[in-house]
């Protein structure tokens, strides 16, 4: 008996601890939520909705070259409020479409994207906007632009304030005033005139969702500097704010079928940009957006941006450029050099040691050809993509592979900086003849890559950003290293024709067939024209320089990309021999041939 009885009294005292266990867990969570609920009582009553921001003051952005000499000056803002009612219906919805379908009916807040943009703020992660229109317009018209927790704290207590107080109307009212559209332009007013030339009230449908589209990354779609890829994702979102509109009855779906996207108007033209100007501020707003200046924040003035730009060999490059893209005259009267129309040229001179960019030539005039060549990516990288097939099939070697898979050369090319998109190295030879596309820019980093031993350079124009007592944290050019050190001396080596299967840099004898041909031909080639004909390109290497030269076939009158001619003559190869004795005091030997 008394051994049954001590059995039973221990599955007593075991039911009793757990209950004991159950009841303390029980009660910590309700103590917890008494701090939770107690904490936001608390903030919700001490945050009160401030006065607005005196973003209205804003001043002119200063573009500097690396020797302190100014380059550009530009921040003429065109700011402008104009009551609801000026706004048609359909503009309105097509901003509630796309930025947030539930505003009528929410509390003025998103806790999961309030939360989200908190923990990536915190911890470093991708920058999170506010997920509701009512946040939006708190921290365009109140708040600053700043990525801290404390100000998105503050815009989640004011947007639950101003959602109670205000009516729904006065909030888009205030968003669609207080939002920033690119361009220097702050409100739907000033947008439809920057963009479409018209009052606001003269809107269609089709306008004001290509506007309320912009909202989202007003540098990417503008459609003017927007590249291929950007253009194709900012027609992308006005049909995804179209598609909203026809999802929420706003819309009428065969309306929606015969909308044809509505293309804006140029920019008008400022005497700060003409010229390489315009392309150098282009390259520079984006590396900074990139590291974490908002748009609005850049947009805002009072920036002192430096740029690692050297006024000697952005001078010579541009002369060089013009050298070689000119040619005789065609009439027998003729005899002064022309410019081919149908020719575009992009060009970015890095220094592979620091990863800056010392010069870029972007195209004729940023006011008559907005489209930046040295950063499209729409033409075949053709024998540039050489010497990182070369690099992969090194990499294969000493990793111990007999062949050379394309997943392998796709991993290297991404490594080295390249975007390495799928759909580019799917197609048949596209390793063998370069069909993907690639940017001056980005080639010039991977053949920078190569030149610094393996270690991965991202070309960087901005030497330093500040405003006021705030530094921009940049980050560094050169990274860790990428590939092996005998891959990137052989592949850049090969530029020059000094790499000899058995020598030096690559002592087995047995050799993949790039090598031999290397070899056979004193170097791998990463000049000439792509197998369409449509693209011209040079690789030029010095000491302290590696230059990438595109020329791009471009008809003048329809944009579409066409071939090239008299490439023949090798304009890309002038370009670099002119640009690198002008930029020396005694001429280097050419390395790329």
């Amino acid at each position: 008996m008394t051994k049954i009885f001590g059995a039973e009294d221990d599955a007593m005292r075991m039911r009793i601890r757990r209950l004991l266990t159950w009841r303390k867990a029980l009660a910590a969570l309700v103590t917890l939520c008494f701090l939770i609920i107690g904490s936001f009582t608390v903030l919700y009553l001490v945050i009160d909705i401030p006065r607005p921001n005196e973003q209205v003051k804003a001043q002119s952005n200063v573009y500097l070259f690396s020797d302190g000499s100014r380059l550009a000056r530009t921040g003429e803002v065109n700011r402008e409020s104009v009551p609801l009612d000026r706004v048609p219906e359909d503009v309105r919805r097509a901003f509630v479409a796309a930025e947030n379908k539930d505003f009528y009916t929410d509390s003025g807040i998103s806790l999961s994207g309030t939360a989200r943009g908190i923990f990536n703020t915190a911890t470093g992660g991708a920058k999170q906007g506010g997920s509701t229109i009512t946040q939006q317009y708190v921290k365009n018209y109140y708040l600053s632009q700043e990525q801290t927790v404390s100000r998105k704290v503050k815009e989640l207590f004011i947007s639950l304030k101003v959602d109670r107080h205000n009516s729904k109307d006065d909030i888009l009212a205030g968003y669609l005033n207080s939002s920033y559209y690119g361009r220097l332009a702050y409100g739907v007013q000033a947008a439809a005139r920057t963009y479409y030339g018209k009052e606001v009230e003269d809107l269609d449908v089709e306008e004001g969702a290509y506007l309320a589209a912009l909202l989202q990354a007003p540098s990417q779609y503008d459609w003017a500097v927007a590249s291929p890829a950007d253009k194709k994702q900012a027609k992308a979102r006005w049909s995804y704010v179209l598609d909203n509109m026809v999802g929420e009855g706003w819309l009428d779906k065969d309306d929606r079928r015969r909308m044809r996207f509505p293309v804006p108007v140029a920019p008008k033209a400022s005497a700060e940009l003409a010229g390489q100007a315009g392309y150098l501020v282009d390259v520079a707003r984006r590396e900074l957006i990139a590291s974490g200046v908002g748009e609005q924040e850049l947009a805002a003035g009072g920036w002192r941006i430096t740029l690692s730009i050297e006024p000697k060999r952005q001078g010579a490059l541009r002369e060089a450029v013009a050298a070689g893209l000119s040619t005789s005259g065609r009439g027998p009267k003729s005899k002064a050099p022309q410019r081919d129309p149908d020719r575009q040229a992009g060009a970015v001179s890095v220094d592979p040691k620091s990863g800056r960019i010392v010069a870029l030539y972007g195209g004729h005039d940023y006011f008559k050809h907005y489209l930046n060549n040295a950063t499209r990516a729409d033409y075949q990288a053709g024998p540039t993509f050489a010497p990182v097939l070369l690099a992969a099939q090194i990499e294969a070697k000493q990793n111990g592979k007999g062949t050379l898979d394309p997943g392998t050369i796709r991993t290297t090319a991404k490594k080295l900086g390249m975007t390495a998109d799928p759909a580019g190295f799917a197609a048949p030879q596209s390793m063998s003849l370069g069909l993907m596309g690639a940017s001056p820019l980005e080639m010039a980093g991977v053949h920078a890559t190569l030149a610094n031993d393996g270690r991965k350079v991202t070309p960087s124009i901005v030497k330093s950003a500040r405003r006021g007592d705030r530094t921009v944290d940049l980050p560094d050019p050169i990274g860790d290293r990428v590939i092996d050190s005998m891959s990137a001396q052989y592949a850049h080596a090969s530029l020059s024709g000094k790499a000899r299967a058995g020598g030096a840099f690559w002592p087995d004898k047995t050799v993949p067939p790039l090598l031999e041909a290397a070899d056979a031909s004193g170097g791998t080639d990463a000049s000439g024209h792509t197998d369409d004909r449509k693209a011209e390109w040079f690789i030029g290497s010095a000491p302290d320089l590696v230059t990438s030269i595109g020329l791009f076939g471009e008809s003048a009158k329809t944009g579409k990309q066409v071939a090239l001619k008299g490439i023949e003559d090798n304009p890309a190869a002038r370009i670099w021999s002119v640009y690198l004795t002008s930029t020396t005091a005694e001429p280097i030997p050419r390395q790329a041939h």
